[in-house]
């Protein structure tokens, strides 16, 4: 298999080995499951619940502005801890070896609007499987954004910065209507009949988040209810900015390479880890930004290793980093802030159409990339 930026490529052989390898790296961590990792999800769930408990009595009962923000940044803070630590590692199967009924993939069911079901579906099964795919992997650009040039180019596209602000305000929302194939709808390429099921699970879900934090908790504070309805709109909205950057800077940064669907048919399981290991950016930070993150700042392990305890990754990456270094194979990694500022550069870069000559002054080393491909 090869890459279409970088020419990266191995042997059938090679990558034989390279998959081995990669299998028994998992395998070493699957027999050492245990205690450690049971007490890790434990003490994370136990964080979340108080923050929760903290951050809504201090909305609720705030006498000045200083400690109705504390409430909402520890709202904030839970919900993320809850999204992405929590919900996301542990729908992911990562600790169905508990039989632990609170750790089950598939009866868990997280404080957002996506209902659990669906996000097994588009996420643990689609993007996973088919990732970086182009046609295939529906989570590249969330049939919102153009971050490659394979996707025709349309006036719109121009507006892509907005789309990228609109999504991550409302990045639960998004991700919950991805199963609705709206693209796909519109085009009537999928009846909307098929999607009833899924509208159904949607408003269902929806509501009860929307009761929750506009009704229920708001009647509670009784007078005090404008506080509560702002502070619970604010947590939620710093939890989608911040989930949006982490699934951003794992998935589009600068060095993050696609594929078509004609070079990934009938894949062996190296050449899936391959693709994998190339799909995905890592950033570098301190423990609570990977805690914070659900240790997705691992991108690459994640997707190499996604039913394994996200906080094994960290010590998983220096085996991994090892391989790529005897395989001659790039890994994509650095600060968040710099990895961040890539994806802003590919969200822009691809605003514009391809040979423009706006693209080549503002791009101007990706533009010569493009040529050079």
């Amino acid at each position: 298999m090869t890459t279409k930026s970088q020419q990266v490529s191995l042997s059938e052989t090679e990558l034989e080995s390279f998959g081995a390898a990669l299998d028994a790296i998992r395998q070493s961590v699957v027999d050492d499951l245990g205690q450690r990792d049971l007490d890790h999800i434990k003490k994370m769930q136990s964080l979340q619940h108080w923050s929760e408990i903290l951050g809504r009595g201090l909305i609720h009962f705030s006498l000045n502005p200083l400690t109705w923000s504390a409430g909402v940044a520890l709202l904030s803070g839970s919900k993320i801890l809850e999204n992405m630590e929590i919900g996301h590692n542990v729908m992911h199967g990562q600790y169905d070896w508990t039989n632990d009924p609170e750790l089950q993939s598939s009866q868990y069911e997280w404080d957002n609007v996506c209902d659990g079901e669906s996000w097994r579906k588009t996420h643990n099964f689609e993007h996973h499987t088919y990732t970086n795919i182009l046609g295939k992997d529906r989570d590249y650009g969330y049939a919102v954004l153009r971050l490659d040039d394979s996707v025709s180019w349309r006036p719109w596209h121009l507006t892509q910065f907005v789309q990228y602000a609109v999504l991550s305000a409302a990045f639960e929302w998004g991700v919950a209507l991805h199963e609705l194939e709206f693209d796909r709808v519109k085009s009537r390429e999928v009846p909307l009949r098929k999607k009833l099921p899924f509208l159904k699970r949607f408003a269902k879900k929806a509501t009860q988040q929307l009761n929750k934090d506009y009704v229920v908790y708001p009647i509670l504070a009784g007078p005090f209810a404008p506080k509560v309805v702002a502070g619970n709109f604010l947590a939620n909205l710093g939890r989608n900015l911040w989930s949006s950057s982490i699934i951003f800077c794992g998935h589009f940064t600068e060095g993050a390479q696609t594929f078509a669907e004609a070079d990934c048919q009938d894949e062996t399981r190296g050449q899936w880890y391959f693709r994998q290991l190339l799909g995905s950016s890592n950033f570098s930070g301190g423990k609570w930004l990977h805690i914070m993150s659900g240790h997705l700042s691992y991108q690459i392990e994640h997707h190499l290793f996604p039913d394994l305890p996200a906080h094994r990754y960290p010590e998983i990456a220096e085996k991994v980093q090892d391989l790529c270094e005897q395989y001659d194979l790039p890994y994509n990694t650095g600060p968040f802030l710099d990895q961040f500022k890539t994806v802003l550069a590919r969200v822009g870069r691809y605003s514009l159409p391809a040979g423009s000559r706006l693209r080549s002054r503002l791009f101007p080393e990706l533009s010569a990339q493009t040529q050079a491909a």
